[in-house]
């Protein structure tokens, strides 16, 4: 079984996808968070079922939580030790993902290497620069922990072949590929603006409004039009009175989310953490170009100079998006699935061989 990762394509070869099997994917990241991780494990598990797997997915709703101290929004789950386990066994799993690194990830984790089962981890977030930029902690110590919980699986799933690179430059060097995809169903084309009284252009910002997210280089960019920031976050309302010519919308979703991709004439991506950025698969679906920097997520994402510009002068790349063919971003986007997501997950999965009897 081999993967090969290619510019504009992944192919899986040798790989039956007929075999049924049954995974356990854990997270820490869930509903009603709204983030990459939670739509990536939602998206893969459906597409997962729709290939004929069982798919048990251990969230904080089946536990006791706590709110984050430095995300209040964000629960942590504390009655993990040994329900996880339990839970686990109950399903008896051939494959496990371990999706992130809090205290269900912990608990799974830690429940894994009890029993000697082979497990799948995967690097979504880079947490150690969110801390830094929280608290002045050393981005080398926070990865110190991330080598611990990442290095005793089978394989450390990453989204990206810069973010490989990365972290093999961190000390974790077991890394494997898990894709990502866009429904291009629901994110589409759509002719009847929902911002049709706004100045155009429309610069579109949708993501959380947080420090890591960079969001201050998006509002501080000198372009003509209209700036509309799609999103919620602990840095809404000071940006709100900072930005008084700035419309932010709040959350939205579903065909909603949808038409404020559609309405933009480009995408502002100015995140320099984000280790791939589904708005921006999610944007080109609907037909409109993205900007951003030449980073980590974009520059793996944005291959073709006809759907997206990168450049370390975020307005320069702003200014020459703006007016890129829509049909080509939606064909671009068409590329992607989350089938192929699925595929890829599985091809990386770790087996356990009848340690259920």
């Amino acid at each position: 079984m081999t993967l090969i990762h290619t510019n504009e394509k992944i192919q899986l070869q040798s790989l039956d996808f007929d075999e049924q099997r049954k995974i356990t994917i854990v997270t820490d990241a869930w509903h009603p968070q709204v983030n990459g991780v939670v739509r990536t494990v939602e998206a893969t598990a459906t597409a997962l079922r729709e290939l004929n797997h069982h798919v048990q997915i251990l969230n904080p709703a089946d536990f006791f939580t706590v709110p984050c101290p430095m995300y209040p929004e964000i629960r942590l789950s504390v009655d993990v030790w040994p329900r996880v386990g339990k839970l686990v066994e109950a399903f008896c799993p051939d494959s496990i993902l371990i999706a992130t690194e809090g205290p269900l990830g912990i608990a799974a984790r830690n429940y894994c290497l009890s029993r000697g089962l082979k497990f799948t981890t995967n690097f979504n977030t880079k947490f150690p620069e969110y801390i830094r930029m929280r608290v002045p902690i050393p981005e080398s110590w926070s990865y110190k922990y991330f080598q611990w919980f990442h290095n005793p699986s089978d394989s450390v799933l990453v989204a990206t072949e810069s973010l490989a690179t990365y972290l093999h430059e961190r000390g974790i060097k077991n890394t494997g590929w898990w894709s990502r995809g866009v429904d291009t169903d629901l994110f589409q084309l759509y002719h009847e603006s929902i911002l049709q009284d706004v100045p155009r252009p429309i610069s579109l910002y949708v993501g959380r409004i947080a420090v890591e997210k960079n969001v201050n280089a998006f509002l501080d960019l000198d372009i003509p039009g209209t700036k509309v920031l799609v999103g919620n976050g602990p840095a809404m309302d000071k940006l709100k009175i900072d930005y008084p010519n700035a419309i932010f919308v709040g959350e939205k979703h579903g065909q909603e989310l949808a038409q404020y991709y559609s309405a933009g004439d480009v995408l502002v991506f100015p995140s320099t953490t984000d280790t791939f950025g589904l708005v921006i698969l999610e944007a080109l679906a609907c037909g409109t170009p993205v900007a951003a920097y030449p980073v980590c997520g974009p520059i793996d994402v944005i291959r073709d100079n006809k759907v997206g510009v990168l450049d370390n002068d975020l307005e320069k790349a702003t200014l020459a998006a703006i007016g890129l063919s829509s049909q080509d971003c939606r064909n671009y986007a068409l590329r992607f699935s989350w089938k192929n997501c699925a595929e890829s997950l599985l091809s990386n999965l770790s087996k356990n061989k009848n340690v259920w009897n």
